[in-house]
């Protein structure tokens, strides 16, 4: 349904999209995922119509609809697609039913035909009730359903979302999430979610794109980026909480591992090795294989302690079944087990 064909996106000198190649199936969920100014926004404009790539080509149900290359692209109202601003842009003059209504409106649709339609889609984000209601006068969560309803009620091929939660609370945020997800049930529409958040990521996508100074770093299922992260960006920036990366360099006839000689066997004389928090430990005492570190954080996570360590230039996360015997600002000591999960090189890429 949606393919992104080695996309670029310059701003005179400064690429901020770099060779991006994405294929995803009909009725997906992606989200483009990664830190401010990673490119993940600048790719959803493209996708929107509303920036014209400097190379590549964009496809939506085998038709191009932007090619960097001739200088070419689809007017947005003609993409067949809906975008949901951070911003939510409501037009404030407007009920929430007229909100509704426009777009179908512009479209041609006749009168009676626009009036169900937008009944329906207020019934569907449940906010029939606000339909004579301002924005003014509803909730931010209440206004992001009814920019939402907006983007759906001319029933678009593609929904674009920019960062959609990131003005709501907590609390308000986990409920847009399962709502999101309904939404994307009930409409079957290929879904591209732009966010910063890992969290809304792992529990949203269908598929995944990390993003990081302008290339995908990799491109999988949830399960594939926590499972078989491929570089060493993927493998501390997703999973909560994320893995500990370790450089480990060649010193005499043996290798310090975090500043430590310690007896490992790594695949190149630098490199960085991958401990996942669960599978570290803590020790009573310094032994050959610990790390001191100084306590900085103890939080309870799903029944068990997660705990944070400072120290060496490391920061250190270990996932223990019961808290150590340690406050805030003592020294304690991190317990590498005897392998790690993964090896990267010192370009981030992994090793094995």
């Amino acid at each position: 349904m949606l393919e992104i064909k080695n996309l670029y996106k310059k701003f005179g000198s400064f690429a901020a999209v770099k060779d991006v190649s994405i294929s995803v199936p009909d009725g997906a969920f992606l989200v483009l995922l990664g830190p401010s100014g990673c490119g993940k926004t600048t790719l959803l404009r493209m996708l929107a119509g509303l920036e014209l790539p400097s190379a590549g080509q964009i496809v939506f149900d085998d038709h191009v609809v932007s090619d960097g290359d001739k200088n070419w692209s689809v007017d947005p109202a003609k993409r067949h697609s809906g975008l949901v601003f951070q911003s939510y842009a409501l037009w404030p003059h407007m009920s929430v039913r007229g909100n509704v209504d426009w777009p179908l409106k512009v479209a041609g649709m006749a009168k009676f035909e626009r009036a169900a339609r937008v009944e329906e889609v207020l019934a569907l984000l449940d906010i029939g009730p606000l339909a004579d209601r301002y924005p003014n006068e509803i909730s931010g969560g209440q206004q992001q359903r009814v920019a939402i309803a907006r983007t759906i009620a001319p029933k678009p091929s593609v929904l674009l979302f920019d960062e959609p939660l990131s003005n709501l609370d907590a609390k308000l945020r986990v409920e847009m999430r399962t709502e999101l997800m309904r939404l994307h049930r009930a409409t079957g529409a290929t879904t591209v979610y732009v966010t910063h958040d890992q969290i809304e990521a792992m529990t949203m996508a269908s598929h995944v794109a990390v993003m990081n100074q302008g290339r995908v770093q990799q491109f999988g299922t949830p399960a594939d980026l926590i499972d078989h992260p491929e570089t060493a960006f993927v493998a501390t920036f997703v999973g909560t909480p994320p893995n500990n990366m370790v450089p480990v360099v060649k010193n005499g006839s043996g290798y310090k591992v975090g500043g430590r000689h310690m007896p490992v066997r790594p695949p190149a004389e630098e490199c960085l090795a991958m401990y996942r928090a669960e599978a570290m430990g803590m020790a009573a005492k310094e032994t050959a294989t610990t790390l001191p570190m100084e306590l900085v954080e103890m939080s309870a996570i799903a029944g068990r302690i997660m705990v944070t360590g400072l120290g060496r230039g490391l920061r250190l996360t270990a996932i223990l079944d019961s808290p150590p015997k340690a406050s805030i600002g003592d020294t304690v000591q991190f317990e590498l087990p005897p392998e790690p999960d993964s090896w990267f090189g010192p370009d981030g890429e992994r090793i094995r």
